[in-house]
């Protein structure tokens, strides 16, 4: 094969790989945020992921999150009870309860960790909602 080709064909193989292992982390949300990668994801990586998606939807950086900044992620109902203070936004603390609440109830088994089983359960997917 000439030298060309070679250095074509390689550089073809490297830009497969990248792309089958960026759909992969975009598709898989285990894989996306499990920092120990030990296949499930514990309450720290899930804090982590919330807390950051929380600071990319905070645009106006004044530590809330308003209807607007939520884009949906909850409902008028939902927002109401995870705002105990009744300013009509949600501070990081209040945002990271729902998330515990949700975690908490993809996890059936209770045994601290979510599986990719757990996450495409109703539960798992309306956590995930609130990580990316």
């Amino acid at each position: 094969m000439p030298k060309f080709g070679r250095w074509m064909v390689s550089i073809l193989a490297v830009v497969m790989v990248s792309g089958s292992a960026l759909a992969a982390s975009r598709g898989d949300p285990v894989r996306k945020f499990d920092t120990d990668s030990d296949g499930t994801l514990d309450h720290i990586e899930v804090r982590k992921a919330a807390t950051a998606l929380f600071a990319r939807l905070d645009p106006d950086h004044d530590g809330t999150l308003d209807v607007r900044e939520l884009r949906g992620r909850l409902s008028a109902k939902e927002i109401a009870a995870a705002d105990p203070d009744h300013d009509g936004t949600l501070s990081v603390n209040e945002y990271l309860a729902v998330v515990s609440q949700r975690s908490d109830a993809a996890d059936p088994d209770h045994d601290g960790t979510l599986d990719g089983k757990e996450l495409k359960s109703p539960a798992g997917r309306a956590l995930l909602q609130l990580l990316q």
